[in-house]
């Protein structure tokens, strides 16, 4: 076909409403730029003052500014997604920092703790022990003061060779070996038994009979008397304190006490 033949009712020639339409896409794709390049506080005046020669276009414009508003909304929420997840991955570094240092204190209070008690445990005890300590170097001097003043009571302490200085050694030495009786009743006993007659001797009864004769202030026989002798006395029924304290080491035993002695026994 030639390259100039025409064909009948089509004409090459650009018409006006061609040019307007071709002008409002240009006006549409500047807009677009700026939309995309500037912010969103100033975007939408000069997008709008961009826009405002198509209102002489086709009529797609408004769809076009449609399409870009919710394409810029789209990105405002992605945009908020991704700061409201980034805030939330910094609260939850920010919380489990929280959480590791709590622990390390709360851990770091009970090794204090812990500590604290050790040291006062350990205190307590070598307190105790240095107590314990001085009262074991204290003890052996207290008792040897405590003998020492009985050896000096003792040897201070006189009795007479009757019947009461007697009786008051005998008392003196029952106190101290801890054997119960009383001045009433040791002199009871004796006067019923011997009349106060350290050398009185019963030579008629079964013990007699039997050989071994009653003998001394409270009558003891020899058995009874080797049996509950007193130490620190003398061996000998006839000594008047070694008699008193072994008959009353034998009543205590038996009856309780030489005080509930009342008749033989």
């Amino acid at each position: 076909m030639p390259k100039h033949t025409r064909k009948p009712g089509r004409s090459r020639t650009l018409t006006k409403t061609h040019k307007l339409s071709f002008a409002g896409v240009a006006t549409l794709g500047a807009a677009a730029l700026a939309f995309s390049v500037l912010p969103t506080g100033g975007g939408t005046t000069t997008a709008e003052a961009a826009t405002a020669p198509v209102a002489y276009s086709s009529g797609k414009v408004s769809d076009v500014r449609t399409t870009l508003t919710d394409q810029l909304a789209g990105a405002s929420v992605k945009v908020d997604a991704i700061e409201a997840q980034h805030k939330a991955a910094q609260d939850a570094v920010a919380k489990a920092k929280a959480a590791a240092e709590a622990k390390r204190k709360a851990e770091a209070d009970a090794k204090r703790r812990a500590a604290q008690k050790a040291a006062a445990d350990k205190a307590a005890k070598e307190r105790a022990a240095r107590k314990a300590a001085s009262r074991s170097a204290q003890r052996p001097h207290v008792e040897h003061v405590k003998k020492a003043k009985k050896v000096e009571r003792a040897a201070a302490k006189t009795y007479g060779n009757n019947l009461h200085g007697w009786i008051s050694e005998a008392l003196d030495i029952m106190h101290d070996k801890g054997i119960p009786g009383t001045y009433n009743g040791l002199h009871r006993n004796i006067m019923r038994e011997s009349s106060g007659n350290p050398n009185a001797i019963n030579d008629w009864d079964i013990n007699a009979q039997n050989g071994v004769p009653s003998i001394g202030l409270l009558q003891i026989i020899k058995p009874t008397f080797d049996a509950y002798h007193v130490p620190g006395t003398a061996w000998s029924q006839y000594d008047p304190v070694a008699n008193l304290t072994a008959a009353a080491n034998y009543a205590a035993d038996r009856y309780g006490s030489i005080d509930n002695v009342n008749s033989a026994y």
